[in-house]
């Protein structure tokens, strides 16, 4: 017997989802359709009180590019958290995995789109170390993965800051910083967010479409069950975490070619406005549920609000209490859906604060 003959997927979904009564309630239950006209209302919304200047060429281009970025993030954070995992380290690895990209590309001396490769390749071989030590500390070590990624959050952080004494680096090659990070592929649609659109697609083919993506729901479902029909758990978390570093990584690559800078001191909040994203996007902090797609329109969601605020001249701060309040309402609507679903239990353990589903 196989995985794929017996589908936990599916099975563990429809143990938590409510059978609608008909075709336009099955339509409007599409969690993706939601978060899309959520997006569209609060667009709406900023275009009626700015119409000259909110939805305007140019400023649709800086919400795109100020999004990329965290959407090569949160396609990681998505496998992550459908495995019923978190990850608060991403931001740090994207610091160290810049840092120690920029040392090396200073090193080499040039500014060609050698010096650039050679970059990318150090700064994701980065990101994927820290990301395969997360997951075999998770995985084999049982350490529940919300205090192994706070660890590695502050360690890849700190190893930053002792290789640079706390100072930022602006050593980035000029072709990294002129054609990928404010380069445009044709007219006024920006390299990064073209690079970002590839990863955003392998992200949902892999998610999707691949065995690799159904044994992720098949865990964050129900781990125990996959086991028992063979799907070895332990390898293929460390797999999802290694993937999560290594986008991680490639974000910092990213990072250094749009800020012209290792941006040290500006990742504290990355992680947290991440898994918001991914959560605001459908994905289950419980596990099980989730898709790519949902995360990068819940990602452009804070990055419209403050784009908004700052037009109508509101503190961006407001944005963050926004978020907060979305956060906390998308979560308590999912926890109630679960419950209902499975007769009126209302308390959940959230699976990256304990060991379920792994053997002792």
């Amino acid at each position: 017997m196989t995985l794929a003959d017996t589908t936990p997927t599916a099975a563990g979904t429809a143990a938590v989802e409510d059978v609608p009564a008909g075709r336009w309630q099955r339509i409007a239950r599409i969690q993706a359709l939601q978060i899309v006209l959520l997006l569209a209302v609060t667009v709406a919304i900023f275009t009626i009180l700015r119409p000259g200047t909110f939805l305007t060429p140019f400023n649709i281009r800086g919400i795109v590019q100020n999004t990329s970025i965290l959407a090569v993030l949160g396609v990681g954070m998505t496998f992550v958290i459908i495995t019923g995992g978190i990850d608060l380290s991403i931001g740090s690895v994207l610091v160290f995995s810049g840092v120690v990209a920029d040392k090396v590309m200073a090193a080499q001396g040039g500014q060609g789109w050698g010096t650039v490769l050679l970059g990318t390749l150090v700064a994701c071989g980065c990101g994927l170390g820290w990301g395969l030590l997360n997951g075999v500390l998770v995985a084999k070590a049982n350490v529940p993965p919300l205090i192994v990624t706070l660890g590695s959050l502050s360690a890849a952080l700190g190893f930053a800051q002792i290789l640079t004494k706390g100072l930022d680096l602006r050593d980035a090659p000029q072709t990294l910083v002129n054609k990928v990070g404010f380069g445009n592929i044709v007219g006024q649609v920006p390299t990064l967010a073209v690079v970002a659109g590839v990863v955003v697609l392998a992200g949902i083919v892999l998610l999707h479409r691949t065995r690799f993506g159904l044994h992720t729901y098949a865990i964050g479902s129900n781990a125990e069950a996959g086991r028992r029909v063979g799907l070895k758990v332990d390898r293929h978390l460390i797999k999802v975490y290694a993937l999560a570093g290594l986008l991680a990584g490639f974000a910092g690559i990213l990072n250094l070619g749009f800020f012209q800078s290792t941006t040290i001191g500006g990742q504290s909040n990355t992680a947290l406005n991440v898994i918001a994203g991914v959560a605001i996007g459908g994905t289950s902090l419980f596990g099980g549920v989730g898709s790519v797609f949902g995360t990068v329109i819940g990602l452009f969601i804070p990055i419209v609000l403050q784009n908004g605020f700052i037009q109508i001249n509101v503190q961006p701060f407001w944005q963050q209490v926004v978020v907060g309040a979305v956060l906390v309402t998308v979560v308590y609507v999912d926890q109630l859906r679960r419950a209902a679903a499975v007769g009126g239990r209302k308390h959940y353990r959230f699976p990256f604060l304990s060991h379920r589903g792994r053997r002792t």
